[in-house]
């Protein structure tokens, strides 16, 4: 654990080990801002003309990793987090704790706990709240993936007419999902979602995903987020549990908690595993991900 500079932001903290590093931003946030091998590529995007700013009544994605609670309403969900935000040490992982929302009451804290070797790090996102009423919510975190990428998502394990008379599998679509956009691949297995520079219509989906994983491919890595997933709950989006949006300059991998009516005073968790894997070429159907990208399954 350091502090450093970082794209102009000058209370950064770097965690490292000897595989994987990450940063995540004091001055606003707080945002996971880089994550990636030691020394190589950012696997988040940035947003240029935003870096290193602070202060204002503006929401800004920057980039990165952030934590949000769903459902997503305007203003609720859009509260500005570019005020500094404190830091904590505690034994094995580091707190970063956002001032409760004005507007919201609520809290965000976000601990990191890096594995000692090897490139793992899991990531625990806790909203309390601090109003004299009941808030009804969902934990949400967005990967921002850098552009160019392509996001795997599983289905639900497949099956014959014969033996299977009733739906297993839950997919969600917005107003402006288009099934017909190239950047998609609809699988008998997977659903791939392509990043396309410069291809300003957004395009968005839901899922219910019980094998509890969701990945990210780009220049031969494979980011995958590992989460635990109650069947029984109810979630927010018409009952998701991920979601993958892209737009001109990124591609998000969200992943959910169950909607839960939090109390005064008390908070809810959501903890995501990560992984990065080298090596991995981009998958563009079903068989390139059950080649390359299964076998790493077993190792998260």
């Amino acid at each position: 654990m350091e502090k450093i500079t970082y794209h102009g932001w000058p209370n950064c903290v770097r965690l490292a080990n000897n595989t994987i590093e990450l940063v995540v931003t004091t001055d606003v946030g707080p945002r996971i801002i880089h994550f990636g091998f030691v020394g190589g590529e950012n696997e988040f995007a940035t947003v240029p003309d935003q870096l290193g700013q602070t202060g204002g009544d503006v929401w800004q994605i920057y980039g990165g990793h952030r934590f949000w609670h769903a459902p997503e309403a305007q203003p609720r969900t859009y509260f500005p987090d570019n005020a500094p935000v404190t830091v904590e040490a505690h034994a094995g992982f580091v707190r970063f704790i956002q001032p409760p929302e004005s507007t919201t009451g609520l809290q965000k804290e976000i601990d990191i706990t890096l594995s000692p070797s090897g490139a793992q790090a899991t990531v625990t996102h806790r909203l309390t709240n601090h109003t004299l009423w009941p808030v009804e919510l969902a934990p949400w975190a967005l990967s921002v993936m850098a552009p160019g990428g392509t996001a795997v998502l599983p289905l639900p394990p497949r099956g014959s007419h014969a033996e299977n008379l009733l739906p297993n599998t839950r997919l969600i679509l917005w107003p402006y999902t288009n099934m017909a956009d190239p950047r998609w691949h609809w699988g008998e297995r997977y659903i791939l979602l392509r990043q396309e520079p410069g291809n300003a219509v957004s395009q968005k989906v839901g899922a219910f995903v019980p094998d509890g994983w969701v990945g990210h491919v780009r220049n031969g890595r494979f980011f995958c987020k590992t989460f635990v997933v109650q069947p029984d709950a109810v979630y927010p989006d018409l009952d998701v549990n991920v979601e993958l949006f892209t737009c001109d300059f990124m591609l998000e991998v969200e992943t959910l908690g169950p909607l839960v009516t939090l109390p005064p005073g008390t908070a809810v968790t959501h903890t995501e595993n990560w992984f990065l894997f080298s090596g991995v070429p981009t998958p563009t159907t079903d068989a390139d991900v059950a080649a390359h990208i299964s076998p790493l399954l077993q190792h998260t």
